[in-house]
């Protein structure tokens, strides 16, 4: 499904990533970890071409897409949910849904909308409610469904339950895991808490410094791996 290889990133002439290589099979979940500034966001933004420069191969259903404008790569079936979550604070919930629309090249629109409001029923209460006036919860809900409606086959997802009241980050979680499980999306997940990485993922990579110096199955996320790498 993505292949990165010897995946080095730029921020100006400063390198954010060093020789990144991760493997993501087909309806694979895989958390992504590390401690905060280790490069993590850094390596989701350069799937989606969004740093000054990268070298090395981003391969996607085995095409290199390395050099393709971001719009592009969304097109080519990459949902992605970025920290902060993104959204048009002006733009109504409905308005903000859109977008994510015009990013799916599948004919399975209504199919899809169905899901995204099974899910997340508040969207259809809170339709015409500007996305600035929701909740952090509400808005996280928002960003999902976004990625959702481009129909994709892989969902990236920065930290989607941090800042997030603990009833809502329960909710999205059950989301993520029934979007991998029961209708077989991939998912990366970037993500701070251990249990939840381990009771969801199929696999794990560890970052530090630019790279990655750990990963496996997921039952090979040991103690002693999370405290090497991961404590303050």
């Amino acid at each position: 499904m993505l292949e990165i290889r010897n995946l080095c990133g730029f921020y100006g002439n400063s390198a954010a990533l060093r020789n990144v290589e991760l493997s993501v099979g087909d309806g694979e979940f895989v958390a992504v970890l590390g401690r905060n500034g280790v490069g993590k966001t850094t390596l989701l933004r350069a799937l989606f071409g969004l740093l000054d420069r990268t070298t090395g191969e981003i391969r996607l259903g085995g095409e290199d897409i390395s050099g393709w404008p971001t719009h592009k790569r969304a097109r080519a079936g990459i949902g992605y949910v970025p920290q902060g979550r993104g959204i048009l604070p002006e733009f109504t919930v409905m308005e903000n849904l859109r977008m994510g629309a015009f990013a799916r090249t599948s004919d399975r629109g209504e199919e899809v909308e169905s899901l995204v409001f099974d899910m997340f029923p508040m969207l259809s209460e809170f339709a015409g409610r500007a996305g600035g006036n929701l909740s952090g919860g509400q808005q996280q809900q928002l960003a999902i469904a976004r990625a959702l409606l481009t129909d994709p086959d892989i969902i990236v997802l920065d930290e989607p339950t941090e800042g997030i009241q603990p009833n809502v980050v329960e909710l999205i979680e059950d989301v993520i895991v029934k979007l991998n499980r029961d209708h077989g999306i991939t998912i990366v997940l970037v993500e701070q808490d251990i249990g939840f990485a381990r009771k969801a993922s199929s696999k794990f990579a560890i970052m530090e410094k630019g790279r990655i110096v750990a990963s496996g199955a997921a039952d090979e996320l040991t103690d002693e791996l999370v405290h090497r790498h991961m404590s303050v």
